[in-house]
C-alpha cells in the first residue's frame, strides 16, 4: 500500500511540476521574445516564426527519444518523463486558448525595460522545477533524454559538450529569429546560466555536506562528542603513519556545512589531532540529526 501511495504521489507531483513549468513559459518566456536552452528553445523559435504552438512541437521532438529510452535504457524513467512531456505540452496548448485569458499575469513591460527579469525568473523557476522532477527519476525531456541515451552506449562520453553545442546553436540562431538583435542571444545565455545552476543546487540541496578525515589518539572521545553535539556518527579506521610507523586512529565523518566550526572546536581539545576537510556534493541514504536517539561509544 505504501508503494502504491508513493508512486501515485510521484506521478501527481510530476504532473503539477509540468503544469507549473508550462505556466512559466507562457508568463515569462514567450512574451519577452527569447528562446530558452535545449529542444524547447528550438520549439519556442519555431512558434515565434510560424505561429505553431510549442506544445505540439515539444511532443514531436520528444516522442522518438522517449521510445528509445523506454526500449533501450529504463522503462520507469521513460514513462515518468513521458508523463511530464505530455502534461507540459498539453498545458501549453490549453493555455493558448483565449478562454483562459492569462494576459493579466503575463510579465512584459510596455517600453522593454526590465526585460532581463524574464529569463532570470524563468531560469530560476524552471531550474528549481527540473531539479525536483529529476528527484522522482524523471526528466523534462530534450537534452536530458539525449544524455541518457548517450550514457547508455558511451558511459565515458562527456555530455556537457553536447549540451554546450546545442545551447550555443539555439543562442546563435535566436539572433536571426528575433530581428537580428543581440539581446535575445544574451537573454538565452542568461536563462541557461540560472537554469543549470539552480537545478544543480536543487539536486544537491540539503544533501550537500562536508567530509572530515580525522587522525587522532582519542577516537572514542572525539566520536562521542560528534554524536552528542553534532547529531552525526563517524567511521573508525585503523591507520599507520608512513614516517614514524606509529599506530593511529582515523575517523571519517560527514557533517552539515554549518557544523564546521563546532567540529573544529571539538578537535582543538585533543592534542595531536589532525584533520583534512573536503566538500561532499551529495549524500545517499539517511543523513539526519540523530541526537535524540544516539548512544555513546565506550571503551
Amino acid at each position: 500500500m505504501n508503494k502504491i501511495f508513493r508512486k501515485t504521489f510521484e506521478y501527481l507531483a510530476i504532473t503539477l511540476i509540468a503544469v507549473l513549468s508550462a505556466l512559466c513559459y507562457v508568463i515569462f518566456i514567450f512574451p519577452n521574445s527569447f528562446a530558452p536552452a535545449g529542444f524547447n528553445g528550438i520549439a519556442t523559435m519555431i512558434q515565434h516564426i510560424f505561429d505553431i504552438n510549442a506544445g505540439y512541437l515539444s511532443l514531436i521532438f520528444n516522442i522518438p527519444f522517449i521510445i528509445a529510452v523506454y526500449l533501450l535504457v529504463d522503462k520507469e524513467f521513460a514513462v515518468k518523463s513521458a508523463v511530464f512531456i505530455i502534461v507540459f505540452s498539453g498545458a501549453l496548448i490549453l493555455m493558448d486558448d483565449p478562454f483562459l485569458n492569462l494576459d493579466p499575469f503575463i510579465y512584459q513591460t510596455d517600453n522593454g525595460t526590465s526585460t532581463i527579469l524574464g529569463p532570470v525568473v524563468s531560469g530560476i523557476l524552471n531550474g528549481a522545477l527540473l531539479g525536483q522532477v529529476i528527484m522522482y527519476n524523471s526528466c523534462s525531456g530534450g537534452t536530458e533524454l539525449v544524455a541518457v541515451l548517450i550514457h547508455k552506449f558511451k558511459p565515458a562520453y562527456n555530455f556537457m559538450w553536447v549540451t554546450f553545442v546545442l545551447n550555443s546553436a539555439v543562442a546563435i540562431v535566436s539572433y536571426f529569429v528575433y530581428g537580428y538583435e543581440l539581446e535575445p542571444v544574451m537573454l538565452c545565455i542568461l536563462y541557461s546560466y540560472f537554469y543549470s545552476n539552480v537545478s544543480d543546487r536543487m539536486l544537491k540541496g540539503s544533501r550537500e555536506a562536508i567530509r572530515f578525515e580525522i587522525i587522532t589518539n582519542y577516537p572514542n572521545e572525539v566520536a562521542n562528542e560528534i554524536i552528542e553535539k553534532l547529531g552525526h556518527s563517524a567511521t573508525l579506521v585503523n591507520a599507520e603513519g608512513c614516517y614514524t610507523h606509529e599506530q593511529k586512529s582515523m575517523l571519517i565523518c560527514v557533517i552539515n556545512k554549518d557544523q564546521i566550526t563546532k567540529l573544529k572546536q571539538i578537535l582543538k581539545k585533543y592534542p595531536g589531532t589532525f584533520a583534512s576537510i573536503s566538500n561532499v556534493s551529495n549524500t545517499v541514504g539517511q543523513f539526519a540529526d540523530k541526537r535524540k536517539k544516539s548512544t555513546t561509544i565506550t571503551e
